[in-house]
């Protein structure tokens, strides 16, 4: 794949560490990686964003932020109250076009879920997603309510006719409880999509060298890594 775009299923699920780790596990492997932001809020023009902990992290990335907004909103309202021009799915999806002309790889990492506003007309990641007729990986929490909220997800991008490359769980806690443990069996079969990683939570408080040294572990051969799914999901059968 050229172009891969990192959805999740709700904020502060792990996405941007996810999106991290898939990067890192691209950049070992030799490939040239470009990572976009479309919309940053709630981070001020001197703050790190998103894009800027993913390169920390993954080291060796181009990355790219179309735009940032101060308010921690969904992008829509927050360039609306801040009197600022939305992005648009078609500049997304134009950048994500030349970035992947340059690089063997582009991460479009979205804000919030795959239906987020980006404008008041109602484009969304899931419209730029169908421009560039690229891949959807699915950013997952562990616990109780996310079978609901990842299925709805998944239907919604095949409704749209787009591929679910899979979901991740984006933070698997150290003392996971009984409705983590059986999610890892069920969140397959309820989306009918790969379980293709878990990040141990806390992934992203790491020391950069050490998550990109840990990151193939964590992620699936499906996204170059080793981690297994069986086998993982044994560890914790309920």
């Amino acid at each position: 794949m050229t172009v891969l775009v990192i959805t999740g299923t709700g904020t502060e699920i792990g996405k941007t560490v996810t999106t991290a780790a898939v990067a890192a596990v691209a950049v070992a492997a030799g490939r040239s990686v470009a990572v976009l932001k479309p919309a940053q809020t709630g981070v001020r023009p001197d703050e790190r964003g998103d894009a800027d902990e993913v390169a920390r992290l993954a080291g060796a990335v181009t990355t790219r932020e179309l735009a940032r907004y101060p308010e921690p909103l969904a992008p829509a309202t927050a360039a609306r109250r801040a009197g600022m021009a939305p992005v648009r799915p078609h500049e997304v999806a134009e950048a994500a076009a030349k970035l992947a002309a340059e690089h063997d790889l582009v991460l479009i990492e979205g804000a919030g879920g795959l239906l987020v506003r980006f404008d008041d007309e109602g484009g969304t990641l899931a419209d730029a997603a169908g421009m560039l007729a690229a891949p959807v990986l699915v950013v997952a929490s562990a616990g109780l309510g996310t079978l609901n909220a990842t299925e709805l997800t998944v239907r919604e991008l095949r409704r749209r006719q787009l591929e679910p490359a899979g979901v991740v769980v984006g933070s698997w806690p150290k003392s996971p409880d009984l409705a983590s443990r059986c999610n890892l069996a069920d969140l397959p079969v309820v989306t009918g999509a790969p379980l293709l990683g878990a990040l141990p939570a806390g992934a992203g408080s790491r020391a950069p060298a050490a998550f990109r040294a840990d990151a193939a572990g964590w992620l699936a051969p499906g996204l170059g890594g080793t981690w297994d799914a069986g086998d993982f999901a044994s560890r914790f059968e309920p």
